[in-house]
């Protein structure tokens, strides 16, 4: 199992997956153009999303922007 802290939440995944940050926002249905995210305490820039590889046990935070007035 891939376990990541995701905004402070463990979570579990089948072994090996995900493999990138890419596949992680996809499996949690988030749209990377709408996400900032950071994995332990770095900030990754969008366009590293699909080169960024997640390692069991790193903690990532995603903050999604949310439109409104």
């Amino acid at each position: 199992m891939t376990m990541l802290k995701i905004n402070g939440t463990d979570r579990q995944f089948p072994a090996g997956m995900p493999q990138t940050l890419t596949e992680l926002l996809e499996q949690l249905g988030i749209n990377q153009a709408t996400v900032v995210a950071e994995i332990d305490g770095k900030i990754v820039e969008r366009q590293s999303f699909a080169q960024t590889r997640l390692s069991s046990g790193q903690a990532v935070e995603l903050v999604r922007f949310v439109g409104g007035g």
